[in-house]
């Protein structure tokens, strides 16, 4: 870390080439690694100074007071489908899913031509071709439908944002999904958090979740995925961003919480989106 920082003072002629704060945006949306990053272990450094794309090794300790080193990016994608705290740290992951380690035949005979030796060591197993759900309808692309495939609702903060959006408009209520042409996780189906047919629009609702670990990383190219997916056959994503994520389309709001003004905000995007004709006409 010290050799790095020298770099970029000598590459930039300048005793402190990041101010603290020049950052801090950045790392605003994983508050799990700043809860592991420590100055005192990184020359000094604060991570507000620390690009999140910088090419350096930083030391970072978890909660459980493993330390491990780790380069920015590989941090911040290390989430995966698991939805536990341990897995921002490589020990505690470990320790929470240990690895299955697989025994191989040995070869009986070092100095046979390899050629004489099983087929089985040899040939290597096939992956399976991953299907896709035969549980979704046979409707046209961009079609919203009752998914049985859909999760149930994450969080009660969706559940009273889709109850105040339907107080508001006069839209089709219960529908939670939307086909689509692309597969998404083994479906030609992806899930909005709420789905408007008439409008053709998505709303999602967006928070890091108790440990962080929700739209970062990984599942912030699910999101984008999920985007690409919904643009493709006609509808546009609306996504409602909090506890410190950034803003993925032209469209998303960044706030603190789901309140009156938000839903209002929401309405003047929806607005922007097809009109206000349009989203006019279906006001209660």
């Amino acid at each position: 870390m010290g050799q790095w920082w020298a770099r970029r003072q000598w590459s930039t002629g300048l005793i402190v080439p990041y101010q603290q704060g020049r950052f801090g945006e950045a790392w605003r949306s994983y508050p799990a690694l700043r809860r592991q990053y420590h100055p005192e272990l990184n020359a000094g450094i604060a991570l507000s100074q620390i690009p999140p794309a910088a090419d350096i090794l930083v030391q970072w300790e978890c909660d459980a007071g493993h330390r491990f080193v780790a380069s920015p990016t590989e941090q911040r994608m290390r989430p995966g489908r698991e939805r536990r705290r341990s897995s921002w740290c490589p020990e505690c992951a470990e320790t929470a899913a240990p690895r299955r380690t697989v025994a191989l035949p040995m070869r009986t005979d070092v100095t046979r031509p390899r050629e004489t030796e099983p087929q089985v060591l040899r040939e290597r197993r096939p992956r399976p071709s991953r299907r896709l759900c035969t549980k979704t309808p046979d409707l046209p692309a961009g079609e919203a439908f009752v998914s049985a495939c859909a999760p149930a609702p994450a969080s009660a903060v969706e559940s009273e944002m889709r109850a105040d959006l339907y107080a508001t408009l006069d839209l089709t209520p219960g529908l939670n999904a939307v086909r689509v042409t692309r597969p998404f996780f083994d479906h030609l189906e992806v899930w909005p958090d709420l789905a408007l047919p008439e409008l053709r629009i998505a709303v999602e609702y967006d928070s890091t979740g108790r440990h962080g670990l929700e739209h970062v990383g990984k599942r912030e190219d699910a999101d984008r995925r999920k985007d690409r997916a919904l643009r493709c056959v006609g509808w546009e994503v609306v996504r409602i961003r909090t506890g410190g994520l950034f803003a993925l389309g032209p469209f998303d709001l960044t706030v603190a919480a789901w309140n009156a003004r938000t839903r209002d905000r929401l309405m003047d995007a929806f607005r922007a989106v097809r009109g206000g004709l349009l989203v006019d006409a279906y006001v209660r």
